[in-house]
């Protein structure tokens, strides 16, 4: 098993979420956008897909709570690997009770 120290402090970048360890800023975490609605109408129909059929962010994810996206929203995610760019997009739901 692992040791380590949890900072809880509230000056602290570090979030506890579920047991695990998040930093919202940290570098390997890929930039969000959130979309217009322009921008993802335009995204759906090049991807000739309805936003129900993209995969989900919760709304308290918290790339999603730091954006404000809203239930509903399309959050753009781009990652970089190897000097090559993609991007993923999310459908924001609401977060189970």
């Amino acid at each position: 098993m692992y040791s380590f120290k949890i900072d809880c402090s509230p000056c602290s970048p570090v979030l506890v979420l579920g047991g695990c360890l998040a930093k919202k800023d940290h570098e390997f975490v890929p930039l969000h956008e959130l979309l217009s609605n322009a921008e993802a109408e335009k995204v759906l129909k090049s991807l000739n897909a309805k936003a129900e059929n993209l995969p989900k962010i919760l709304e308290s994810d918290p790339q999603a709570k730091k954006l404000g996206a809203k239930v509903g929203a399309i959050v753009k995610i781009s990652r970089e690997d190897a000097g090559n760019e993609y991007e993923y997009y999310r459908l924001v739901i609401r977060s189970p009770e």
